[in-house]
C-alpha cells in the first residue's frame, strides 16, 4: 500500500516532465477532471463516481501508473488535476516547492498493514543487527521505526532492506530477512505460507488507528484549486458521494473497481470488505464528515480516538521522521503544502451551506 519516496527521484522526474510535457485533451461539454492513481482498491472511489455518473456535470480521465513519482510529477506540471496516493508525501512536495496541495484524508489502514516476524525471532530485541524489509521513504518505514522503538530497539539498530512486496515476501519465506512490513495480500500470504511466522503488529490495533499514521490521501494541483475552485469543491463533494454509494451498494461498487483495476472481486473485498464493513476489511474509508473533522473544518472528533484537526499533527509527525531518516533537513510549514479549505467548502455544500 505504501510506496517509496526519494527527494532526488521526485526532483529528477519533475524536471523531465516539465521539459517534455504532454498533449492536453480536447474541449468537452462537461468539466473534465484528470485523476491519477496506482493499482489499489482504496483508490477506486473515483472509478465508482465516474461509472455511476454521480455528478452529471463532471467527466473523468484516468491515468493509471504504478510509479507514484511519475504521478506526482504529472500533477505538479498540470497534466493531472488530482492524485490519490499515500499521505506522507505532502511535506516532501512542499520542501521541493512543487505546486500541489494535500487536500483530504481519504482512508485509514484498518488491518491491511502488518509487521510480521520470522519464526526464528522470539522477541523484538532479537532484531538488533538483523535485517527487516520495508519500503524506505514511505509510511512502512515510519511504521516499522515506531514499532521498533516502542519495543526497545532503536530504528537504526536494524538493517532496513528496501524491498517491494513480492521481493519482501520471498525474502521472508527464504529466511533472508528477519521481519518485514507487509500490506495485504502479501502479509496474509506470508503468515499462511511460512509456518511459525508471527504477527507482531497490525494497523487495526488501537494505537495505530489513534495515531492515524497509515493512511491514504487526496492531492490537488495548485492550478486546479486556483483556476477552477468551484469545480474542485464539487469534485471533492462528489468523491465522498461515491464513498456513500459504496457503503450502501458494496457489491456493485466492488465490481466497478475490480473491472477498472483488473483485480479479482475477491482481492477488492480483501481490502474494502464484503459483508461486515469495516470489520472484514483492510482499510476504512472516511466519510466527508469524518475527514472534515480530521482536517478541523467542522466541529467534532474523527473516529478511532483521533482529535479534531489531527491532519496538522500528522504533517508534523511525518516531517519529523523524514528528518530523522535524513530524507529532509528542515521542518516545513504546513501552510505551504496543506489546504483543507476545499474540503471545508465541500462539507458546507453537503450541509446546504
Amino acid at each position: 500500500m505504501f510506496r517509496k519516496w526519494t527527494i532526488s527521484a521526485i526532483v529528477a522526474a519533475f524536471a523531465v516532465v516539465t521539459m517534455c510535457g504532454m498533449g492536453s485533451a480536447g474541449a468537452v461539454a462537461k468539466e473534465t477532471i484528470r485523476v491519477g492513481h496506482f493499482s489499489w482498491p482504496g483508490y477506486g472511489f473515483f472509478r465508482v463516481l465516474a461509472a455511476k455518473d454521480l455528478n452529471p456535470d463532471l467527466e473523468f480521465e484516468f491515468t493509471l501508473l504504478e510509479d507514484p513519482v511519475q504521478l506526482f510529477s504529472l500533477l505538479a506540471t498540470d497534466q493531472l488535476d488530482i492524485v490519490t496516493s499515500t499521505i506522507e508525501f505532502g511535506p516532501i512536495a512542499a520542501a521541493e516547492d512543487m505546486p500541489i496541495k494535500l487536500v483530504a484524508y481519504t482512508n485509514i489502514s484498518y488491518g491491511t498493514d502488518k509487521i510480521v516476524l520470522h519464526p526464528d525471532v522470539t522477541s523484538p530485541s532479537d532484531l538488533k543487527g538483523k535485517t527487516v524489509a520495508v519500503l524506505e521513504g514511505g509510511l512502512a518505514q515510519i511504521y516499522m521505526a515506531i514499532w521498533l522503538e516502542q519495543n526497545g530497539v532503536a530504528w537504526d539498530e536494524v538493517n532496513m532492506a528496501n524491498l517491494i512486496m513480492n521481493d519482501a515476501a520471498a525474502a521472508m519465506i527464504s529466511g533472508n530477512v528477519d521481519a518485514g512490513e507487509f500490506w495485504d495480500p502479501w502479509g496474509t500470504n506470508v503468515l499462511n505460507d511460512l509456518e511459525g511466522a508471527q504477527l507482531a503488529a497490525q494497523s487495526r490495533d488501537p494505537f495505530w488507528l489513534k495515531s492515524a499514521l497509515l493512511a491514504d490521501a487526496m492531492y490537488y494541483s495548485d492550478n486546479f484549486i486556483s483556476e477552477r475552485r468551484d469545480v474542485a469543491v464539487a469534485t471533492m463533494k462528489s468523491y465522498y458521494d461515491a464513498v456513500e454509494f459504496w457503503r450502501s451498494n458494496p457489491a456493485e461498487a466492488h465490481e466497478i473497481i475490480a473491472e477498472a483495476l483488473q483485480f479479482s472481486v475477491e482481492d477488492v473485498e480483501l481490502v474494502l470488505g464484503k459483508d461486515d464493513i469495516p470489520n472484514d476489511s483492510g482499510i476504512y474509508p472516511y466519510t466527508l464528515e469524518e475527514t472534515a473533522r480530521f482536517c478541523g473544518e467542522t466541529a467534532g472528533d474523527p473516529p478511532f480516538g483521533q482529535h479534531n484537526g489531527q491532519m496538522y499533527d500528522h504533517w508534523k509527525l511525518t516531517n519529523e521522521w523524514w528528518i530523522t531518516f535524513g530524507l529532509m533537513s528542515d521542518m516545513v510549514d504546513d501552510a505551504k503544502g496543506l489546504d483543507c479549505s476545499i474540503l471545508g467548502d465541500a462539507h458546507k455544500a453537503a450541509m446546504g451551506g
